[in-house]
């Protein structure tokens, strides 16, 4: 029995769970297993980790353990030197990522398998987002064979079982460790893996079961979506194994900017420039949005940096009903150049009103992150 304390030999606290704990046993056994490390103590090290794990995975041996330390396991049930576990299923999961089944158990070559899952990207407008779209899409994938109907056999011959294998698709050998008898597993080099052999292969698929194929296919774009949302069409990935469920499709969106609008998660921000007269004296304007324009108020002595919220004017919700909001920007435009008439009226102006300044305790940056939150 080692010396060292069996928390430190798992790298576990002395708080972890059943859960920590196995899965601290499950990484070290990848690591130390002497059919995978080949280091000269790796054999030595697997026994450790498997003893500490045949005591702290047993809730009786731990609480005895945790109290009266190793000398406290010599009592237990008349065996002394017992630490043993129930590994079942933690090592026919480790085992079975190097190539190894245990006591004659046998993972068949025809496990269904689910098939793989696939990704395209689609372009949407702005305005496709917000409001959602049918789009066709086109992608190529893998089906079953048309002509074979998978089989991979011309039509009118059939498959025959593979002697090397007997329809196995693997072919076995047991060795003997430490633990026991371990039964190395590898695939059939004969008729790799089927567990039979095609003599005549169809002409379309090659023997191989599966073609090429373009595909199309309507997909609903709910109203709302962003840049990057992931729509996953089920069963619209590639073709499972041995009567395994077909995989995934993922439609990753790629949404356009706008000329003039901002998305803020559900809002929409529009930059409106309005000039000194409407500033001041107010007006009536018409304002963008993505329903059309409409009307927007604009109060008497408006200062730049303004923001209007448009209720109901922004991005529909994914998960509930109702829209954000738009919110509308105003800056007040300086005009740069000026008609004689527009200079007179501005001196007149300007002698009302003075040439006395004043600093102004917050910026216009200072006002945005106040109104957004920043």
């Amino acid at each position: 029995m080692s010396n060292r304390d069996y928390y430190e030999t798992l790298g576990i606290n002395r708080n972890a769970s059943e859960d920590e704990i196995k899965g601290a046993f499950r990484k070290l056994a990848r690591q130390l297993h002497p059919d995978v490390n080949k280091e000269p103590d790796a054999e030595e090290k697997f026994k450790e980790i498997n003893e500490a794990y045949g005591v702290l995975s047993d809730a009786d041996k731990r609480a005895r353990y945790d109290r009266f330390g190793k000398e406290g396991l010599g009592n237990m049930g008349g065996a002394p030197r017992d630490y043993s576990a129930d590994f079942g299923d933690i090592f026919e999961e480790l085992f079975g990522q190097f190539g190894f089944g245990m006591g004659g158990r046998r993972g068949g070559r025809k496990t269904p398998r689910r098939g793989r899952d696939l990704q395209m990207e689609v372009g949407l407008t702005f305005e496709e987002a917000v409001f959602g779209v049918e789009k066709e899409i086109e992608f190529s994938r893998d089906e079953t064979c048309s002509t074979c109907s998978g089989s991979g056999a011309e039509p009118g011959t059939t498959p025959v079982k593979c002697a090397t294998c007997q329809g196995q698709g693997e072919v076995r050998q047991v060795r003997q460790t430490f633990l026991g008898s371990m039964v190395q597993t590898a695939v059939c080099p004969q008729c790799n893996g089927r567990g039979e052999i095609i003599s005549s292969p169809c002409k379309t698929c090659r023997g191989g079961g599966l073609e090429h194929k373009k595909v199309k296919k309507k997909v609903n774009i709910p109203a709302g979506v962003d840049h990057g949302t992931q729509i996953r069409l089920a069963g619209e990935g590639g073709p499972g194994a041995f009567g395994g469920p077909m995989g995934n499709l993922f439609v990753v969106l790629n949404v356009q900017q706008h000329k003039y609008f901002k998305r803020r998660e559900n809002d929409i921000l529009l930059n409106l420039d309005i000039n000194i007269a409407q500033a001041a004296l107010g007006a009536d304007i018409k304002v963008p949005t993505l329903d059309g324009d409409d009307k927007l108020h604009i109060p008497a002595g408006t200062q730049p940096g303004k923001i209007f919220h448009m209720r109901g004017k922004g991005v529909p919700h994914l998960r509930r009903s109702g829209r954000g909001d738009q919110l509308v920007i105003v800056n007040v435009e300086v005009p740069s150049k000026l008609t004689k008439d527009q200079r007179e009226l501005m001196e007149k102006l300007a002698e009302t009103l003075g040439t006395q300044v004043k600093p102004k305790e917050k910026g216009f940056i200072d006002w945005l992150n106040d109104a957004f939150g920043g």
